[in-house]
């Protein structure tokens, strides 16, 4: 008889264990042989050494299973000890699972083309109107890349312009005033990573959310960056930010030009910065249309209605 130690890496070990340890329970059915005890995230077994070599292979292939697809469920546990696919298995074209399991996929062609820019180019432009799933299926391929340890970090920023209230008024310490620019982005990586998990990347700054103003004087290098509401930065600001790309560093910059809130006069940094760099071959821009909005079906007669007034 022999005793091992397994730990649970980068999952929330709840998850995991299913709720009331209804997911430890079945899997200590389907190991009779086997003592399993668990305390956090770490699985202490103990048993004979070739039926704990095939528990090894099947736990990890479970910890894959909740690393990507953030959920498991006893049926998928069945499957995964039997040798066979899981249902989530069979989708395509997936790239991540939000927190509740729903896939994360391009629901457009102009999204599915902003999936292969992504594959095939290290910066891309995502432009378009309001609800086209730029920033969101921007986070998610972030989060991929994170899972898939193809980037060692993420970082977003986003440009804090005031808009009717000014910074200084507004209650709380310079945090607390910028923190509802950023909150659009929080959003999106609480749906795809779990809240402990999440703050505990981002007190080891494996996730960076700041305004554009602290991305001066870096050098942003192994990481997927991503600046989001582009539209309301000047050509100086935008430039800046480009240029701070460094080795192994994919850069999404997402925005829409009809939504500038710049001082009158003030020329929008992302169109200057389309209008400069659109004939580079690494750099790709994906134009997003009505076509691809993906909230409310009002969402497409409200933007269409304010185009026609500006026609």
């Amino acid at each position: 008889m022999i005793e091992k130690h397994i730990v649970l890496e980068d999952i929330d070990p709840v998850t995991f264990y299913g709720v009331n340890n209804s997911h430890l329970q079945m899997v200590r059915s389907l190991y009779p042989k086997l003592r399993i005890m668990a305390r956090d995230n770490v699985i202490r077994v103990l048993g004979d050494e070739e039926v704990m070599c095939q528990f090894e292979e099947d736990i990890e292939k479970m910890r894959h299973h909740v690393l990507k697809y953030n959920v498991i469920t006893e049926e998928d546990i069945l499957h995964i000890t039997k040798g066979e696919l899981t249902k989530s298995d069979v989708s395509k074209n997936v790239v991540v699972y939000s927190l509740a399991g729903k896939p994360i996929k391009s629901r457009s062609a102009n999204q599915q083309a902003l999936i292969d820019a992504f594959s095939n180019k290290d910066m891309v432009f995502a432009v378009g109107p309001a609800g086209t799933g730029k920033t969101y299926l921007s986070i998610a391929l972030a989060v991929k890349a994170l899972k898939e340890k193809t980037a060692k970090k993420i970082i977003l920023s986003r440009p804090a312009v005031e808009a009717g209230e000014k910074l200084g008024f507004l209650p709380g310490d310079m945090k607390d005033k910028i923190d509802p620019y950023l909150q659009p982005l929080y959003d999106a990586l609480e749906d795809m990573i779990p809240q402990v998990k999440l703050q505990d990347m981002m007190d080891k700054h494996v996730i960076q959310i700041a305004p554009l103003a602290f991305m001066r004087g870096r050098t942003l290098s192994d990481a997927v960056v991503i600046l989001d509401e582009a539209q309301n930065t000047s050509p100086a600001q935008i430039r800046m930010f480009l240029t701070r790309m460094g080795w192994n560093t994919k850069m999404i910059i997402t925005g829409d030009l009809t939504q500038v809130d710049l001082p009158h006069g003030v020329k929008s940094g992302l169109r200057d910065a389309i209008d400069t760099l659109k004939d580079i071959d690494d750099i790709a821009i994906v134009n997003f249309n009505d076509k691809d909005i993906v909230r409310h079906r009002l969402v497409t007669k409200i933007v269409n209605a304010f185009k026609r007034t500006e026609n």
